[in-house]
């Protein structure tokens, strides 16, 4: 039989090597970068990201566009030669030989420019609220993936740890088992030597996940090209990137939702939620299409040209003087024929704007479902991690602790306590997956009342 004593030599020896392999974990490397927080990932990834300054660019050409549409058309310079005779070309032959110079100006219909300007405007209008969903949607994957890197470092912390103990446990059966003292058999030989190997495998996933993520948050870290310094500084290498130590603390935005654990009525959640600068971008294309209906309308009224013409003539053959002719003319067109191109192209647009309405209901009925859906997945979280710290982390310790004490006095399985342990690790390497996924559910259900920096009462002062 094993004595007290070496048993509690094991622990002391396994506490001493769990805080010198976790020291070394976590600080390997930290010499050469240091650890980074969750707030500062993200807002790293914000200012990084070429989606954003491409989006500002996209907003440049709209807006230069909208200049364009609203200034007239270019005028149109007409040179010519007029009634030159025929048998000798001479200029001064015939009294109605002129060189004429005509300018052509013409008037869209209506208020098209004033119309498709607006427009423009309208359509460029909703580039700001697409940077602040994006900035919305980089924080919920950044968030994601720094939490799982945290996850595979902190579940190697756990298998670290109990990978000492499990040594020491291995070689004081082997101890027993080779001098005949205790009951120590070769099939707990093998099952704790079984148990290591599956450790071992356990951390080369957990390792791959953890570079795997860091390589992934490394796509959101790298710098902008457009702003970068070197080809160096844009492709540094983030695959060591260093997280802080602690868990970072995500609250939930407007917990009034969930009080008494019960989720508020729909429609009190899409009051909130209608606010999002991805449903406010819809608004600004459903106001441009209003306007596409009334440039459609404009198409009823006539398009106007305005021309003027100067012509000289020469003197006649024997020197009399000819006097110049001005001429000035108006011209339009009559929409007479309206029932298969003017109506049509109004039910279009209207059709059209409709349609966009229907995709902004669309967009609002699916943000509802989807934080109702992540709500209800972190009422079960909640329960789930109250469950594990109140009763089952305790519980696993207890039998854990059990099995030890019954096995040190010859009353107990050595492969009990291999079980026991492997449990207790398994139950917190589980709590910890429900604490990150606790925390990437709330960083979810956040982004739906991401807010604009512009706001909707001054988006609708502009309408």
């Amino acid at each position: 039989m094993i004595s007290t004593a070496i048993i509690k030599r094991i622990v002391r020896l396994a506490h001493i090597g769990q805080v010198l392999s976790v020291a070394a974990f976590l600080f390997h490397g930290s010499a050469a970068t240091a650890a980074m927080t969750l707030a500062e990932a993200i807002a790293t990834a914000q200012h990084n990201d070429p989606w954003i300054e491409g989006s500002e660019l996209r907003q440049q050409a709209v807006a230069a566009r909208a200049v364009v549409a609203g200034t007239l058309p270019d005028p149109t310079v007409d040179l010519a030669f007029a009634n030159l005779p025929t048998d000798t070309f001479d200029f001064d032959q015939e009294a109605m030989t002129q060189f004429k110079v005509g300018v052509v100006q013409t008037f869209p219909r209506g208020d098209s420019r004033a119309l498709g300007q607006r427009r423009l405007n309208l359509l460029g209008e909703q580039f700001p609220y697409q940077r602040d969903e994006r900035r919305a949607r980089l924080a919920v994957a950044v968030t994601e993936v720094w939490l799982e890197a945290w996850r595979a470092r902190e579940s190697i912390r756990l298998i670290e740890e109990d990978r000492q103990l499990f040594e020491h446990l291995v070689d004081v059966a082997q101890s027993s088992y080779a001098t005949a003292v205790g009951r120590t058999r070769q099939q707990d030989l093998v099952r704790a030597q079984l148990e290591l190997t599956r450790l071992e495998d356990r951390l080369s996933v957990l390792y791959e996940q953890l570079e795997t993520s860091r390589a992934q948050l490394g796509e959101w870290l790298r710098e902008n090209p457009a702003t970068a310094v070197s080809g160096q500084a844009l492709w540094q290498d983030y695959s060591a990137v260093q997280l802080s130590r602690q868990l970072p603390d995500l609250r939930l935005q407007h917990p009034e939702l969930y009080r008494g654990g019960a989720l508020a009525a729909p429609g009190e959640i899409a009051a909130l939620v209608s606010d999002h600068p991805a449903l406010l971008g819809i608004d600004r294309r459903i106001d441009a299409s209003q306007v596409d209906v009334e440039l459609a309308r404009q198409k009823y009224r006539p398009e106007w040209k305005l021309n003027a013409s100067y012509g000289y003539r020469e003197s006649g053959p024997m020197g009399q003087a000819r006097p110049d002719f001005f001429s000035v003319g108006v011209a339009f067109d009559v929409p007479l024929f309206t029932s298969r191109r003017q109506d049509k192209q109004l039910q279009s647009a209207i059709a059209d704007s409709e349609a966009m309405r229907t995709e902004k209901m669309l967009a609002l009925r699916k943000m509802v479902a989807n934080f109702e859906t992540r709500y209800a997945r972190l009422q079960r979280l909640e329960q789930r991690q109250q469950l594990y710290r109140s009763r089952l982390l305790l519980e696993m310790a207890e039998q854990a602790e059990a099995s030890l004490t019954a096995y040190t006095r010859d009353d107990g399985d050595f492969a009990e306590v291999v079980r026991a342990r492997i449990a207790g690790l398994n139950a917190r390497i589980e709590a910890l997956d429900i604490d990150i996924a606790r925390l990437q559910t709330i960083a979810q259900l956040n982004y739906f009342f991401a807010t604009s920096k512009i706001g909707r009462a001054s988006c609708r002062e502009r309408v």
